[in-house]
């Protein structure tokens, strides 16, 4: 960058929009002044707040240079890694805030967005001192199978069971693709870290995906510790994969020169009520249009028109919230695998007499001895549980 007479003008680093500069952790004027903007905040009464990129705060000494490519880096650890993801530094920072949380009489709880390669890494985030919870993206990026599933749990339960802190649940956010869309095409050996560009020259078959991801509601609700639910996935939204090019705003778009459609598909506004769009973005006076239009098709999936019908999404999201709030077992605790499932199905049980089975496999199996049903994400005929189906039950 230079000045208008050819001399050098002043450069700022960013690492993902020029709107959003980074700024210096190392300069303690810089820790002093976030430390009063939480404040400001928590005095106002708010309750929490999200970290986004918590992973990314502390940079290298000396700002070395990295490729475009090299962005893709993000799993690295610091040792002799990433010069600006994970860095030892974070932690001190965020140490402070912790202790700004808890000075107020109710203390104030921290979400961390941080992607990390390995589970040990990113509990490393959730220590005692330091913050409440973070997002975990092993598990949603992991395929619908039960092996990749599994791991992810396992490993996760046990990094964070390590320093004392409950693990989260994930199956969407605002930087990927909409699981409905994920589940719905032929499934991966290995976990999925470009979630958009799965998407590409799969077919889609948005009945599977649909009952996949009531499957995995009810699998993600059941297991033990914190559940994140992203805006939509409560009413079955799809990715929408064909938005025209002229109104696409994420920054991806620009920056990749058209290559990369970003992750608006994931974005566009939840509907609300009526046959057609905005479907209750603005009231029926307003001209306001959403950021990003909607796909008639979804008219089946508003708010309105999924309330009170047993069958829909909506309902079975409201139904296993309410369960998970008044079972003794659910929320936070332990969970034991059952050594006798079948290769393609989850099954395990939580104390006091509950149990989850999930059956991933191509063929009905019979439902294990139980007393009761309480909440099944499809049909349950003649004691057996359907293909891509889960099922919560009192032992």
């Amino acid at each position: 960058m230079t000045e208008p007479d050819g001399t050098p003008g002043q450069w700022y680093l960013h690492l993902f929009a020029p709107e959003q500069p980074d700024l210096n952790w190392d300069n303690a004027e810089v820790r002093r002044e976030f430390e009063a903007v939480l404040r400001f905040w928590f005095d106002l009464g708010v309750d929490g707040i999200r970290i986004d990129g918590a992973h990314g705060l502390v940079k290298e000494e000396g700002l070395p240079d990295l490729g475009h490519s090299d962005i893709e880096r993000i799993g690295m650890a610091a040792e002799g890694g990433h010069p600006h993801w994970d860095r030892e530094g974070v932690h001190a920072i965020f140490r402070g805030w912790r202790a700004v949380a808890n000075s107020y009489d109710e203390p104030r709880v921290f979400v961390a967005e941080a992607w990390m390669g390995a589970p040990d890494r990113l509990a490393r985030y959730v220590r005692p001192d330091e913050l409440h919870t973070v997002f975990n993206f092993d598990y949603l990026t992991a395929p619908w199978r039960t092996d990749r599933l599994r791991e992810a749990i396992d490993n996760n339960l046990e990094a964070f069971g390590a320093v004392g802190a409950p693990t989260t649940w994930v199956l969407s956010n605002h930087d990927v693709a909409r699981h409905v869309s994920r589940y719905g095409r032929p499934q991966p050996d290995e976990p999925v870290r470009a979630l958009s560009d799965f998407l590409k020259d799969k077919p889609f078959d948005l009945e599977l995906g649909t009952r996949r991801a009531r499957a995995a509601a009810l699998l993600t609700l059941a297991l033990p510790g914190g559940a994140y639910i992203y805006q939509g996935e409560e009413l079955g939204l799809w990715e929408i994969e064909d938005l025209p090019e002229e109104l696409l705003q994420d920054p991806t778009w620009k920056r990749s020169g058209g290559t990369d459609r970003g992750r608006d598909g994931c974005r566009v506004p939840i509907p609300w009520s009526g046959d057609c769009p905005p479907f209750g973005y603005s009231p029926p006076a307003a001209t306001a249009e959403p950021w990003l239009p909607q796909p008639t098709a979804w008219k089946k999936l508003t708010v309105e028109a999924q309330s009170g019908d047993e069958k829909s999404v909506l309902e079975l999201y409201r139904k296993a919230l309410h369960l998970r709030r008044a079972h003794p077992a659910l929320g936070d605790g332990t969970m034991t695998w059952d050594s006798t499932a079948q290769e393609e199905v989850l099954s395990f049980t939580r104390e006091p007499g509950f149990r989850c089975v999930v059956n991933l496999s191509e063929h009905q199996i019979a439902l294990p001895d139980h007393t009761e049903v309480i909440l099944s994400s499809g049909p349950v005929h003649d004691g057996c549980l359907q293909s891509d189906t889960a099922i919560w039950l009192t032992r």
